[in-house]
């Protein structure tokens, strides 16, 4: 079997591969091809992850390649995770917004729109060459951001195989795993909602229900990404929140927090990465990989311990390192292997997916793409049954949704008018002047890779 990581560049490649190759012979795969257009940093990261992958799996044949009909050609499985533009367009992505006062979050804020205009038409182009090169049932695995926007414009254009994926939900899950002190596994969750906007209506622990004692529990608010939240909060919506819901929720304190740090995230992870980026240019990966792990630890630990920190003010204290042979926390590619192995197993069994809502969230359109959990039944994706959810979420939700609709529709057809009237109505910006300022400085921005719209 062939797996196809598109955008294998990336400087979470090693992640991806130590994922696949410890899950390669229990899942068949033999084959895993690291694609992306970027030479240098596939020969760095890419050549990383080929010797963690070689290290864990020997047998795994991985393949390096910047031709992307080579990588897709035959593939059982595809994940992208692409960043059109690089690290630069997101920087200035995020500070279009912040300079009118909008959140410029990447994915959940203004900034989301920008970098989805870039992400779809190259996906686009990925996604008709799986239809025309790889297995006739290849399934696409979506891990590039804004995964709301970029899943519904992918499924509305008729690319039925895409599935959004994001780490966010199971990486609660496992927070809560550790707390519990239980095994990876133990924790399960009800959820509904959209990309970096959904609910947990339930988790149990063991099949006992532990959601309500969560929301009371005071360790749960600094051992875990509830510390983004007031208990007061999780109890009047009787749930427990992604994490990115901090930026609804507390929408002036993260836009205020962001303007006073020194850095956007954005702008931080840049300067990591042209830092890590340089250094590990200089060294031979392949024959100095000790010294190669230990940039990328110093580098990649600076990072996570820097996430969400401009916006909430909360710095995480941790020493990161990073063991091939370690047992893996999954992150998104584990999202994507548990898809495989419930599918391999021929057995029915649930996780959390981006799919269209058919009817599971009452209020919703049957082809919203919603992030919900879903039973994988014969390599098929069925979203659990919601029916009504409650009253103020759903409006948070619906919403959101409406202009990841318009956002959609605005990119399928490069309408600056369907643009304009997406921003308008999304919370974080909500208002028609900011809307039409936002979008016509996104449209400059990128113009470079969008051409021209009407």
């Amino acid at each position: 079997m062939k797996l196809t990581v598109i955008g294998g560049g990336g400087v979470r490649s090693m992640f991806l591969a130590k994922s696949i190759a410890q899950k390669a012979a229990q899942l068949h795969i033999t084959e895993l091809c690291f694609m992306d257009n970027d030479s240098q940093k596939l020969k760095i990261y890419g050549g990383m992850a080929e010797i963690v992958a070689q290290k864990i799996c020997p047998p795994l044949h991985f393949v390096r390649t910047t031709n992307a009909i080579e990588a897709i050609r035959g593939a059982d499985y595809v994940i992208t995770t692409i960043r059109a533009g690089g690290d630069d367009m997101r920087v200035r992505d995020e500070r279009i917004a912040l300079d009118l006062g909008v959140l410029g979050q990447e994915t959940t804020g203004a900034a989301g729109l920008s970098f989805a205009m870039r992400s779809v038409p190259a996906l686009a182009e990925y996604c008709a060459l799986v239809r025309k090169y790889a297995k006739p049932a290849c399934k696409v695995f979506i891990f590039t951001n804004p995964a709301g926007v970029v899943s519904q414009t992918l499924r509305d254009l008729g690319f039925e195989f895409t599935y959004g994926i994001c780490d966010a939900p199971s990486g609660m899950l496992r927070s809560f795993e550790k707390l519990y002190g239980v095994p990876e596994g133990s924790a399960r969750g009800e959820v509904y909602g959209l990309n970096h906007l959904s609910y947990f209506r339930s988790v149990t622990i063991n099949g006992r229900e532990v959601l309500d004692e969560l929301i009371e529990n005071d360790r749960a608010y600094t051992e875990t990404d509830l510390r983004y939240f007031e208990k007061r909060l999780l109890r009047e919506r009787h749930a427990i929140l992604n994490e990115y819901l901090y930026y609804f929720y507390y929408r002036e304190q993260a836009v205020r927090n962001i303007l006073r740090a020194p850095q956007t995230r954005g702008e931080q992870i840049a300067q990591i990465n042209r830092r890590m980026t340089a250094a590990l240019s200089e060294l031979d990966v392949q024959r100095d990989f000790d010294r190669a792990l230990e940039i990328f630890e110093e580098g990649y630990g600076e990072r996570e311990n820097n996430y969400m920190a401009a916006e909430s003010g909360i710095r995480r204290q941790t020493t990161w390192h990073f063991d091939p042979f370690g047992k893996d926390d999954g992150g998104y590619a584990g999202v994507a292997l548990r898809f495989i192995e419930i599918e391999q197993s021929g057995t029915a069994d649930s996780m959390i997916l981006c799919v269209p809502n058919q009817g599971a969230i009452d209020g919703l359109e049957d082809s919203d793409v919603v992030e919900i959990t879903c039973d994988i039944v014969q390599g098929e994706a069925v979203a659990h049954r919601f029916g009504q959810v409650d009253a103020q979420n759903l409006e948070l939700i619906r919403r959101v949704k409406m202009y990841e609709r318009l956002a959609s529709e605005a990119i399928r057809t490069r309408s600056r008018t369907r643009a304009v009237e997406a921003l308008t109505l999304h919370p974080l910006v909500a208002s028609y002047s900011l809307a039409t300022q936002l979008t016509d400085a996104y449209l400059a921005h990128n113009q470079p890779f969008i051409g021209e719209w009407t």
